[in-house]
């Protein structure tokens, strides 16, 4: 697979001269740091897919993270080539077989069982065909759960500079091994699987920190994944849970200080 960027060197973070109020006080002429948002137009084999906007920087990961978890395509083997021009705000996509998607339904809902089960869940239409039951069975310790958390937290600078970014992981039991921040949170994990898939990252016995909250979007993203256990330092939806308990998704949420909540498939936290 080829793999070319153009123009790359897209800044993450601006200054700007702000006026900020503390403690009863106006101060003027005060800088403070923003994160950056560009918008990246995907194309594949000449058909315009989608717009996303994210953050500028790993973005051939997110394509091909995104891509494969949309179920667009099926394997790595299937890109042919893949070029990023910022200049153009595009990534052009050629494969190595004939991809359908289908523009009518992508991105719209209806209602489906993910697993044939009888209780029925909102999802987009393309989440059913790749959003997947997860059967990676491992234990993590609860002092790896700790670890891993403080670990995310350190492992972002353009997060703790701006506090406008996610940050997603991807970690064993004892060590984050990837981390990407993006203004997006599904853009975020698209890096991480986009990395993982180009260099044959296996992710059997996995795992997946997140800096924000966990919706249904964020579990059904790590479904497609694949990863088995996601760890995060907020709270979940109800609908997240449905998800994660229909998927066998082991969901552990308010990850702080000492403490942790496990909603759904608690047999993989084991002291």
């Amino acid at each position: 697979m080829g793999v070319q960027s153009k123009f790359y060197g897209l800044p993450l973070k601006a200054e700007r001269v702000i006026t900020r109020y503390r403690s009863g006080e106006f101060f003027e002429n005060t800088k403070d740091v923003v994160a950056t948002e560009y918008a990246l137009t995907i194309y594949v084999n000449d058909g315009e897919m989608a717009t996303v906007v994210c953050s500028p920087e790993y973005m051939e990961d997110l394509v091909i993270g995104f891509l494969s978890s949309e179920g667009v395509i099926r394997s790595i083997d299937q890109l042919k080539d893949l070029q990023v021009s910022t200049f153009r705000g595009t990534a052009r996509v050629r494969t190595s077989t004939r991809v359908n998607f289908n523009q009518d339904f992508y991105n719209k809902r209806y209602i489906a069982s993910c697993c044939g089960k009888s209780r029925q869940t909102f999802y987009f239409f393309n989440d059913a065909h790749t959003a997947k039951r997860v059967d990676d069975m491992f234990t993590l310790h609860p002092d790896s759960i700790f670890r891993l958390i403080r670990d995310m937290e350190k492992s972002a600078d353009i997060f703790h500079e701006t506090g406008g970014v996610h940050i997603a992981c991807l970690a064993d039991r004892q060590e984050i091994l990837l981390s990407r921040s993006d203004i997006g949170r599904h853009n975020a994990l698209d890096k991480l699987y986009g990395h993982a898939l180009r260099n044959n990252i296996p992710l059997h016995g996995k795992v997946i920190t997140f800096s924000g909250r966990l919706s249904s979007e964020v579990v059904l993203k790590v479904a497609k994944i694949g990863v088995g256990v996601v760890l995060a330092k907020s709270a979940p939806t109800a609908l997240a849970l449905d998800i994660a308990e229909e998927l066998n998704i082991t969901t552990v949420g308010f990850v702080r200080g000492d403490s942790f909540n496990i909603y759904t498939h608690p047999e993989r936290i084991s002291s």
